[in-house]
């Protein structure tokens, strides 16, 4: 397991170093580990004091010896209470999740207040990504085909559960990731950054002036245009958005690692929506 821990390639790598960085805050806590893969985390969760809850699709990748890791299918819920887990790691699964919107809920539902989430997951929203996406809507035009029946069913063993393990069909970037998790209650505390792609580094010079003058100029469309909320939230909103679109280091960071902070339940987070169309109105 060294290969993946210790390896800056790999972002398991990253995650025990935030992991061992934030261990006072850990110590003690009852922290949900899903999917748990093969069990890294788990073991270091475990190791610096913390109580680490193992759940995954298919718990036979988990190796660690003296943790339970149960099968859990996203789509049916976490079997786990309301409020029932100080904070989560969802370690490279949000890109597997056919809802993602749902399993964001569910994982307010289970943390508590204030509680922490933390996402990784490849990075849709680098260079190298949205090159490839122009030119063939694949991860990476070079390796890889399109999302397609053949390449992205990972693993489909009915006689164990009927829910189909997907590939990387359901890529999320930045943006998309932040308005979904904040929809479900929470809020950004901070992006870590991970390994820097060569690819995206020789390409950042070449597209950086265009992908600023395209934003500074929706950014300004958008105040002007947006006339259902007070100046000063349509700012607040739309220079986070604008900020996050020219981060230099997301621009080039091979994986997405978002530290998140409950804030809300979803159902107060629904509740505060203010719909864009006017509602139906009976006759």
């Amino acid at each position: 397991m060294a290969k993946y821990e210790d390896n800056p390639k790999s972002i398991k790598y990253y995650v025990k170093h935030y992991i061992l960085e934030n261990e006072a805050w850990y110590k003690g806590k009852r922290i949900v580990d899903f999917p748990s893969g093969n069990g890294i985390t788990s073991r270091i969760l475990k190791e610096i004091g913390a109580e680490p809850i193992a759940l995954d699709l298919f718990p036979e990748y988990f190796e660690i010896k003296g943790i339970e890791c149960k099968r859990v299918n996203i789509s049916e819920g976490l079997p786990l209470d309301d409020e029932f887990a100080d904070g989560l790691i969802c370690q490279e699964g949000i890109e597997h999740f056919s809802d993602q919107y749902g399993a964001l809920k569910e994982f307010n539902r289970i943390i508590k207040k204030d509680g922490t989430l933390l996402i990784t997951t490849p990075n849709y929203s680098n260079l190298k990504s949205k090159l490839s996406y122009l030119l063939s809507e694949s991860e990476r035009f070079e390796k890889r085909m399109p999302p397609n029946e053949l390449d992205s069913v990972w693993m489909s063993e009915q006689s164990i559960t009927n829910e189909i393990y997907f590939g990387h069909i359901f890529l999320i970037g930045a943006q998309k990731l932040r308005t979904l998790t904040k929809l479900a209650g929470f809020k950004v505390k901070k992006y870590h950054f991970t390994r820097a792609k060569m690819s995206s580094i020789l390409l950042l010079p070449l597209f950086y002036p265009f992908i600023l003058l395209a934003n500074w100029m929706a950014y300004r469309k958008s105040l002007r245009k947006q006339t259902e909320f007070d100046n000063d939230t349509k700012k607040e909103v739309y220079q986070e958005i604008f900020k996050l679109a020219i981060n230099p280091r997301i621009l080039i960071s091979s994986h997405l690692m978002i530290e998140l902070t409950k804030e809300l339940d979803y159902q107060v987070a629904i509740q505060n929506l203010r719909s864009k169309h006017n509602g139906f109105q009976k006759t």
